[in-house]
């Protein structure tokens, strides 16, 4: 039976890692792991620590990651890349290039029989204004425009900076429990208010491995990282479970 992949914050290149290049590696072999049994793979966010796509300049890395999802779409395996805060900027050429289909809102989609509500997860919620503000920014065309007529000398180096940064701010890196976490309170929240009865929501950008029954017939999967937990998450038929790749 062909199986289904989530996957999220793998944050290639970020220069936090002791070693990108080994990070990149470990992806690509569990790629080559899933290949044979995937019918598809869900990148839920922040696959890339930073990415900005300029009309004519392909920043460097990430050759290994690239050339692999290439491989499996041309395998006729369908991947998605649900962006996230730290790769927010793609348009046009990785799906070009790759054969991926880029997600840039929440999406609801019938998989095996089962209803998933699928986001990277920033944005969602009670989120501070400042936050709010920020993406904001970052999501406005006009200022895209802007950006990019910066020399990227300037703005790699600040994008790196500043990502470093906001994985060290922040409160509650761990499980904050369950009415603390604000991805469970939003699912639970949206079941409430919404016609559309949710299965499994599944989310990203936390950093925590959660799997979690919010109603009888209802849960949360957050999917951890690949920089503690190199985890994911597998639908096969209509369950869903968490793993971590063990070499």
């Amino acid at each position: 039976m062909k199986k289904i992949y989530f996957l999220s914050d793998l944050h290639l290149g970020a220069r936090t890692l002791e070693n990108p290049l080994e990070n990149e590696r470990r992806v690509v072999r569990w790629f080559d792991s899933v290949k044979e049994d995937a019918s598809a793979i869900y990148l839920m966010g922040d696959i890339l620590d930073y990415w900005y796509e300029y009309k004519t300049v392909v920043p460097r890395g990430f050759t290994r990651f690239f050339g692999k999802v290439a491989e499996l779409t041309d395998k006729g395996i369908d991947v998605h890349w649900f962006i996230g805060n730290h790769d927010i900027w793609i348009f046009d050429y990785l799906p070009g290039e790759l054969g991926v289909k880029v997600h840039y809102t929440p999406e609801i989609v019938d998989l095996n029989g089962k209803t998933f509500y699928l986001a990277h997860g920033d944005g969602l919620g009670d989120t501070p204004l400042i936050f709010r503000f920020i993406r904001s920014v970052f999501h406005n065309r006009f200022c895209q425009k802007l950006y990019s007529a910066i020399h990227p000398r300037w703005t790699v180096a600040f994008a790196h900076k500043w990502s470093s940064h906001s994985r060290q701010t922040g409160n509650c890196k761990d499980y904050c429990g369950e009415e603390n976490e604000y991805l469970v309170r939003y699912a639970k929240e949206y079941l409430e208010k919404s016609p559309v009865h949710i299965d499994f929501f599944v989310f990203g950008h936390r950093h925590i491995m959660l799997d979690l029954m919010i109603r009888r017939d209802s849960r949360v999967i957050i999917l951890g990282d690949w920089i503690n937990y190199f985890s994911y998450a597998v639908l096969e038929g209509d369950q869903i479970r968490l793993e971590q790749f063990e070499e």
